[in-house]
């Protein structure tokens, strides 16, 4: 008999993108904290089951300060968004502790209360439908269409919205919505053009700054700079890395929920039919809790940004050494069948759905509520303005984007009937 443990599976391979959730849940069996050799080289500790994620995720001596990684020379700077360092934009809340995060958070968490999302709400349903205008108006009038739903949908739609709120001028967005793509391109292959769209951000931003020091609106940038004026120390360079930091982590995410949520709806024609006959009675409850499934499901980020322990700590049975990186696989967690039954089954009307998708404690993302509203009303208005959407390639032609961190389609090629209204 022979009781040796099965050989664990490859991981970061193109293979284990495109479906990574048969290695989480061999991880979650034999090896919940798990340390690893990460592409960049780095080594760190992943954290796969529900309950150790959400103990990590709380847990304060995990540090989100980059400082208290001893970084060995072949890793350097590989931790983090590339060219951030560089180009002083460091200070932002994925990278600091309290006091400075519950300062930051305090001042930026006014734009996304509630009453301002709901606000925006109108901005939102407009901004979506010009863009599924424009979809279908290419078709030149031809009964079916094609387009692809990443680069003509999912992706401009947060762009826009965030380059709104932070109160960018519309005649610039065209330049963010570029510097954002070649974000994407490059997520996963060579840091230099990511680096580079964060050196011109950068140089935007403090001009930016600049102008609305002069003349404040009402918008996220202008409220940072009045907040520093008004005794809250928020220094240049944090207001940057503040506006650089929603920007970057507020579009990609909604890109991939937005691509994501399509892509399993396509693929699971039944529960796709189900919210469609709900949208059409006009009851928005199914969509509601059908777009918090998909983020469990298939969400947008599937590790949680880096973590490094600043005390020894055992997690999961295992002892995490000072400096050590620990990353939460939010995805492996939130297939756990220890905390979600049927873990591997879409259920647009799952209750009690805690799911991770956004985080946890102090580091929740703060800018859920937005994405949420644009998830919601990107597949509602999608749903009923393009009914019978279909996959226009066979599923095993899509490619995921490499990358560490995000987790979304390179392409979502689709086909339709086009409709005017």
């Amino acid at each position: 008999m022979n009781d040796a443990a099965p050989e664990p599976p490859e991981l970061f391979t193109w293979e284990f993108a495109t479906d990574p959730y048969p290695a989480y849940a061999w991880l979650r069996e034999h090896a919940p904290v798990h340390r690893t050799r990460l592409p960049s080289g780095v080594e760190a500790w992943l954290v796969t089951r529900y309950g150790d994620a959400r103990q990590a995720l709380a847990d304060q001596r995990l540090s989100k300060n980059p400082a208290h990684h001893d970084e060995p020379a072949h890793a350097k700077g590989k931790t983090g968004i590339p060219g951030e360092r560089k180009a002083e934009l460091m200070t932002h809340l994925l990278n600091i502790d309290p006091p400075d995060h519950t300062r930051l958070r305090r001042l930026v968490s006014k734009a996304f209360t509630p009453r301002r999302v709901a606000e925006f709400a109108p901005r939102v349903q407009e901004l979506t439908g010009r863009l599924i205008d424009t979809i279908v108006a290419k078709q030149d009038g031809a009964a079916q269409g094609e387009a692809d739903l990443i680069h003509e949908f999912a992706f401009p739609l947060p762009i826009y919205a965030i380059c709104d709120m932070l109160g960018v001028p519309p005649e610039d967005q065209d330049d963010f919505r570029d510097w954002a793509g070649m974000m994407i391109r490059h997520g996963g292959g060579p840091r230099g053009g990511v680096a580079r769209s964060v050196k011109k951000m950068r140089g935007y931003l403090a001009e930016l700054i600049h102008r609305k020091r002069e003349a404040p609106g009402d918008d996220l940038i202008s409220g940072l700079i009045k907040a520093s004026d008004h005794g809250e120390h928020l220094t240049e360079n944090e207001a940057a890395a503040m506006a650089f930091i929603l920007l970057f982590a507020g579009f990609e995410t909604t890109v991939n929920l937005i691509g994501n949520g399509v892509y399993a709806l396509l693929r699971h024609p039944e529960q796709r039919a189900r919210l469609q006959a709900s949208l059409a009675a006009g009851d928005s409850t199914l969509l509601e809790t059908g777009v918090e499934e998909l983020l469990r499901f298939d969400g947008p980020v599937e590790l949680a940004t880096w973590r490094f322990a600043t005390e020894p700590l055992t997690l999961g049975g295992q002892d995490i050494g000072v400096g050590d990186p620990v990353l939460v696989v939010l995805a492996a967690a939130d297939r756990d069948p220890d905390r979600f039954p049927g873990p591997d089954v879409l259920d647009l009307a799952r209750r009690d759905n805690q799911h991770l998708g956004y985080g946890h404690g102090i580091h929740y993302c703060l800018g859920a509520p937005l994405a949420r509203l644009e998830g919601q009303t990107a597949l509602a208005t999608l749903l009923t303005r393009l009914p019978d959407l279909q996959l226009a390639v066979d599923p095993s032609e899509l490619r995921w984007r490499g990358g560490l961190i995000m987790r979304g389609l390179r392409t979502l090629p689709v086909r339709f009937t086009s409709q005017t209204s």
